[in-house]
């Protein structure tokens, strides 16, 4: 059996791999194919029954899958973002968990409420697993982006909570309480508040201090466990806990960390999230045809169907509607709301610019409220060059996949409860169709909707302005090269010479170009270099904290000034 689980697992990572390979060959989303190649699988002769526990993928996947893609998510498009995601994937959830509680007990009343509940709240968070994939392809805009991918984060949050709260009721009293999910859920999100926070803070800090990626790459495979486990000791929400500590250590990370483990925490996550992601996506197809066999021992074929029908029907409908209140705030008024909101910042600023603070503690908060005033500015701005139309909300009400959270969380219902072979078929069918029925035909609505991508000279153009504005910030930070010293020591005339000369283009293109200089005036020329890098970091995350630029902006300067830094090292 060793060697099968062996052979079983070489050959799932071959499948993987074809399928990642062929999706991007031909352009069919990669969990189509994987979960019909799992189908495929189940009938080969000889295939044994794998059976995999799902409190194994809720502690042992899922956890790294949320902190994967939640230390990749820009705070600051979450930030602007906020009120839209926190719509779609709480309010929302808890909605549609209860609507389709409801109507599928008062259709089938042989399904109680709770395990009803239960299963709309399996089947009500959206996987962006293959939206985002089919996005990237076809060009949907950044802002959708990432209202998919945060939404995706903290609806499973959501699900998860509610689920926890029906079963309880179904094994205890099989009657489903309001206001105990609704104090449940608060506990959860404080809770998962504190202790993901406590998490992601700690760690970032004691990764700062260790020069070793292998101590900092282990440190980081821990981070999702070490908050998971004791926020679901005290019955708030791990996923949400994961995904806060995540956050943190994306937000904290581009400041604390170095450019090499920034780039060994990008690639090894993202080979994770691959191989996690495509791994439950190939078991669900392989799993599939079992569980048809145990739901015809207690339902009938048109009970199923019927089920199946009235859920999808049901999270179609209640997707479209949860987005109809957003689309009339963005339809009415929100031209009005930006320039009552520009005049008043206006207002804000002749005052603070009248002000003539008297120490050095005015004048620290005087500066702390331009910037937060600078902020406000560019989030309008952004709200302007970036809105999200009708066709936007047409596309987020198009992009309702769903996948590994549902297919784990329904399993996870008690065995020897009626009717739970009925639900948990009817859950992975639910998942299934949404992934056949959005997936393949999401990139035509996409293309339909003829979203204006942005030109490559716009991107160029903002790029260069940021390398700019914080190469000028570092400059005026540091002050005149020859003023400055290493070691209490004067610079060498030759060094200020040639960094006046060089050290512009020198930081722009991040060759090496100094090794044929003396070695004390290398020496110093690379202390004065890494000393503008720093600044030039520096300025780079004050100017993040305003957002004037895109996130791909903020992410491209970032790895540029990572490369000179790798140069700079090797130097």
């Amino acid at each position: 059996m060793d060697h099968q689980i062996v052979l079983i697992a070489g050959c799932g990572l071959a499948i993987m791999i074809a399928a990642s390979v062929f999706a991007r060959r031909t352009g069919v989303a990669a969990p189509l194919l994987l979960v019909a190649l799992g189908i495929g699988a189940s009938y080969l002769p000889s295939t044994p029954a794998i059976h995999i526990e799902p409190e194994i993928i809720l502690a042992g996947v899922l956890p790294p899958l949320l902190y994967s893609a939640a230390v990749q998510l820009p705070v600051l498009d979450v930030r602007r973002n906020f009120g839209l995601i926190s719509w779609l994937s709480v309010v929302m959830v808890i909605v549609s968990a209860l609507v389709i509680g409801a109507l599928v007990h008062a259709v089938l009343p042989g399904i109680s409420f709770a395990l009803a509940v239960a299963l709309g709240a399996v089947v009500s968070p959206t996987d962006a697993v293959a939206a985002t994939a089919i996005g990237h392809r076809v060009g949907l805009p950044p802002r959708l982006m990432t209202v998919l991918e945060g939404e995706s984060l903290v609806n499973d949050a959501s699900a998860l909570v509610v689920l926890r709260t029906a079963l309880a009721a179904l094994a205890v009293t099989t009657h489903f309480s309001l206001g105990h999910t609704a104090l449940d859920f608060a506990w959860a999100v404080v809770g998962a508040i504190l202790i993901g926070g406590a998490v992601g803070l700690l760690t970032a800090l004691l990764r700062q201090r260790l020069d070793d990626p292998v101590l900092n790459t282990t440190i980081s495979f821990a981070v999702p466990f070490l908050a998971y486990f004791p926020a679901e000791g005290v019955h708030a929400s791990g996923v949400l806990a994961v995904v806060i500590a995540g956050l943190l250590t994306g937000a904290l990370g581009s400041r604390r960390f170095t450019a090499r483990d920034r780039q060994t925490q990008a690639t090894t996550w993202t080979t994770i999230s691959f191989i996690l992601e495509s791994g439950v996506f190939l078991a669900m197809g392989y799993q599939l045809p079992e569980l048809v066999d145990d739901a015809r021992a207690e339902t009938t074929f048109g009970e199923i169907t019927l089920l199946v029908l009235l859920v999808v029907v049901l999270l179609i409908v209640l997707r479209f509607l949860g987005l109809a209140w957003p689309a009339v705030q963005s339809r009415f008024g929100s031209s009005d709301r930006n320039d009552q909101l520009r005049a008043r910042l206006s207002e804000m600023g002749e005052r603070l610019d009248a002000m003539e603070p008297s120490g050095e503690r005015e004048e620290n908060r005087l500066a702390w409220a331009r910037k937060r005033l600078a902020r406000s500015h560019a989030d309008i701005d952004f709200e302007e060059r970036e809105p999200i139309t009708g066709r936007g909300l047409i596309v987020l009400g198009w992009a309702g996949m769903r996948g590994v959270v549902t297919v784990a969380a329904v399993q996870t219902i008690p065995a020897g409860t009626p009717h739970r072979a009925t639900v948990v078929l009817a859950a992975f069918i639910v998942a299934l169709i949404t992934l056949v029925l959005f997936g393949l035909t999401l990139p035509a609505v996409i293309a339909r909707m003829r979203f204006r991508a942005e030109s490559a000279e716009d991107k160029r153009d903002s790029v260069q302005a940021l390398m700019r504005q914080i190469g000028e910030a570092a400059i005026d930070a540091l002050g005149p090269l020859d003023e400055q010293t290493v070691d209490g020591e004067p610079l060498d005339p030759a060094a200020v010479s040639a960094l006046k000369e060089r050290i512009v283009p020198r930081l722009m293109s991040g060759s090496r170009q100094f090794r044929d200089t003396k070695p004390d005036i290398r020496e110093q020329m690379a202390v004065l270099q890494r000393r503008y890098l720093d600044a030039m970091r520096e300025a780079l995350q004050s100017e993040r904290g305003i957002g004037a630029y895109s996130t791909a902006t903020y992410r491209q300067v970032e790895s540029f000034l990572d490369t000179m830094e790798r140069g700079f090292s090797t130097t």
